[in-house]
């Protein structure tokens, strides 16, 4: 997070199969919910790719479209992925792996928790 923005980078390879985007930035006030369980369709193929490349079982990163809206993924092992979901934004979930999925939700609640925004 940075100020009262939540800040995803996109870094690396995973830079190079989200096809050079550099991440997504929305106000902590966009967002709706941010927690665990993951649900994929076919393994690791969350829709349409726009912006994307996936290999099922091994990662699926960049811009999918499913059912008319739009999911931003960073995900390699998606045991570690977060889901948040968003509001007023381009994208209505944000699907990113993190190293540790709980302090991150944490972080991200007790953020939206001190501006009284939850």
């Amino acid at each position: 997070m940075v100020g009262d923005d939540l800040v995803v980078e996109v870094t690396g390879f995973d830079r190079f199969c989200a096809l050079n985007k550099r991440g997504v930035t929305v106000p902590l006030e966009h967002v709706v919910t941010v927690g665990e369980g993951v649900q994929m369709g076919r393994p690791l193929m969350p829709g349409l790719p726009w912006l994307a490349n996936s290999f099922p079982g091994l990662f699926t990163v960049g811009s999918y479209r499913r059912q008319g809206k739009w999911t931003f993924w960073v995900v390699h092992d998606p045991k570690q992925a977060v889901l948040i979901t968003l509001r007023d934004e381009h994208y209505s979930q944000l699907v990113i792996e993190v190293d540790d999925p709980q302090a991150t939700i944490a972080l991200v609640s007790g953020a939206l928790n001190s501006r009284g925004l939850s």
